[in-house]
């Protein structure tokens, strides 16, 4: 089984934006060292708690810092761009970093309605949802099949070929599923945002028609976790993101908190404030209990690999809970 790396840019109070940014550039050489099979940074916009808006940014940053692991989009969230313009981007990023690039491709907004709405070119009217549309075109782009007549086929002649990424589709929802089923994609399941997926997991497997992407059903799933030496050090070092999730569920963004902050939070909340709204499944512990319940969410997805977002207040706790999980891995 393959461990990945799923990285939010998470913004620290106390500190900003840029300092979220390096510290993506920090861990990505690291999980590159202790042999993680890919790094994906996501995108949201306006909000104060990631700094991950530019995707293809960031990737070309960590592909100059890295030499072995795959790099590449926890996605790019397609509705708010032409394809074209993605295809050639990620064009290019496979031509400088060969072999090693993914585009992972989303249909959320990655943010509010306004922020959305404030992201689009033409505001006279909502953007369509096209999103298959989208898909179909962005694919016929990067694997060359538009047909002759069709009016953009000359521009699938990408500036990076013969390098192309490796496209996977991102999604918490059976359409989701269905869709990567239907176009014959890799699919990765967010299950540390919707827990309830593996009949969805299944349904693409089911459905699953072999295409140029892949012959057969790939599945990867990506869960939340947190690895300190100790179970308990490790639901310490928790409680930061527990409190960012608990206000996210009421509406409210913050950056995340200091633990002294997020426990004095949490105990006047309650116990498992953060769960209550929307349940949601966390893997917290010493690498003995972390590396069960990675095993365990694979088993329950039937995924061959397993990629894992971890969110804390401190830089170095984010260090040393993925350096606990490549050990108890023997990935290094």
């Amino acid at each position: 089984m393959k461990i990945s790396v799923l990285d939010q840019s998470p913004i620290s109070e106390g500190s900003t934006g840029a300092d979220a940014l390096r510290n993506t550039l920090d861990l990505a050489r690291l999980a590159d060292q202790l042999g993680f099979a890919r790094y994906w940074v996501a995108e949201h916009h306006g909000t104060p708690m990631l700094a991950c808006a530019s995707p293809e940014v960031m990737i070309a940053a960590i592909g100059s810092l890295t030499h072995r692991i795959r790099i590449g989009s926890g996605g790019v969230m397609l509705p708010h761009y032409s394809p074209l313009k993605v295809a050639e981007t990620f064009s290019i990023l496979s031509a400088l970093f060969p072999g090693r690039v993914d585009l992972g491709l989303g249909r959320a907004p990655g943010t509010d309605h306004v922020t959305a709405f404030a992201l689009q070119r033409d505001r006279r009217q909502p953007a369509p949802d096209d999103f298959p549309q989208q898909l179909g075109e962005l694919l016929g782009y990067l694997e060359n099949s538009l047909p002759p007549a069709h009016a953009f086929a000359r521009l699938a002649a990408l500036p990076g070929r013969p390098h192309v990424p490796e496209v996977w589709l991102l999604g918490s929802s059976p359409q989701s599923a269905l869709w990567a089923a239907d176009n014959g994609l890799p699919y990765c399941f967010a299950d540390f945002i919707n827990p309830e997926g593996a009949t969805y997991a299944a349904m693409y497997r089911d459905r699953f028609t072999a295409s140029e992407a892949a012959a057969a059903p790939k599945m990867m799933v990506a869960g939340w976790a947190i690895c300190a030496e100790t179970d308990e050090e490790a639901q310490r070092i928790a409680s930061s993101a527990r409190m960012t999730r608990t206000l996210l569920n009421e509406g409210t963004l913050i950056p995340v908190p200091p633990i002294d902050k997020a426990l004095a939070f949490l105990a006047e909340r309650g116990p498992n404030p953060d769960s209550v709204a929307r349940p949601r499944r966390a893997i917290i512990g010493a690498p003995a209990t972390v590396k069960s319940g990675i095993e365990s969410l694979a088993s329950i997805y039937g995924a061959d690999e397993v990629m894992i977002v971890t969110i804390t207040h401190d830089h170095a706790y984010r260090r040393r809970s993925y350096e606990l999980i490549a050990e108890a891995f023997g990935l290094i």
